[in-house]
């Protein structure tokens, strides 16, 4: 089977994706800052690779010679963490690097992971944006985000699209974001040939959870608050779009087939 390279294997999407693509015979990269401190990572079918996700010479070095590659990488583990060492230039800069990587190795599939925070409200603000449902302080972390979308979006030619996000999502844009990208590097030759996807999960991502091959697809709008959906099935899903791709550059929610819209 085609390999698949796995950025961010060492979280838990990440992990849960590098399990279900050996579940189904690919061979996986697992690309991680520091090697060393996952070597649970390196079992058979897996090869695991220093990489950044942010450095397009990086991205460029590893994608080559495989069929796809997901994006499960994120800088934030919880408000705990806290925010001053918050890049919030981060998943720009890993947008701009996964398509200049992946264009100038010929890989076509992208499939990231999405944040529920940047979905739709039922008054058609993002979830971010209502400090009801999500907090405040970690906004930063979720306009961060939003901004990593707002860059696919223009990469693939739909500037309209990237505007509108940007008045869904929150937060500005000027000229700034622009030059952002030519400093980025890496091949922007054929980045609009980048067949890109983002699934977002709900807010309730469990953990340990049983997989049962079930999901369903809500678009751009936030399911119902009881939505769920399990780590396992999250990658039921990213593999399903690497092997026979329904979405194409667009961001949908993806959840259990149980749960509600809103």
């Amino acid at each position: 089977m085609a390999g698949i390279v796995v950025f961010g294997a060492g979280g838990r999407a990440g992990r849960a994706v590098t399990d279900e693509a050996r579940r189904r015979g690919h061979w996986v990269t697992a690309v991680v800052r520091e090697p060393g401190r996952y070597p649970e990572l390196g079992v058979d079918g897996v090869s695991v690779v220093r990489g950044d996700v942010t450095d397009p010479e990086s991205v460029a070095g590893v994608v080559g010679g495989h069929a796809a590659a997901v994006h499960a990488v994120s800088p934030f583990s919880g408000p705990e963490q806290g925010f001053d060492s918050l890049d919030p230039e981060f998943f720009v800069r890993a947008a701009d690097a996964l398509l200049g990587g992946l264009a100038g190795a010929r890989v076509r599939r992208l499939v990231a992971v999405g944040l529920f925070a940047n979905l739709l409200g039922a008054d058609g603000r993002a979830v971010m944006d209502d400090p009801e449902a999500f907090p405040a302080e970690i906004r930063p972390f979720a306009l961060a985000h939003a901004e990593g979308l707002r860059r696919l979006r223009d990469a693939a030619g739909e500037e309209k699209a990237g505007r509108e996000g940007a008045d869904r999502d929150g937060g500005g844009r000027d000229s700034a974001d622009r030059e952002g990208a030519d400093r980025a590097g890496g091949d922007r030759e054929g980045v609009a040939d980048v067949d890109w996807v983002m699934l977002t999960p709900p807010a309730r991502l469990e953990d340990g959870a049983p997989r049962t091959g079930r999901y369903r697809f809500g678009g751009e709008s936030a399911p119902d608050g009881a939505a769920h959906l399990s780590y396992a099935d999250l990658a039921v899903a990213v593999l399903d779009e690497i092997e026979a791709p329904t979405l194409h550059r667009t961001r949908v929610s993806v959840f259990n087939p149980g749960s509600p819209l809103r």
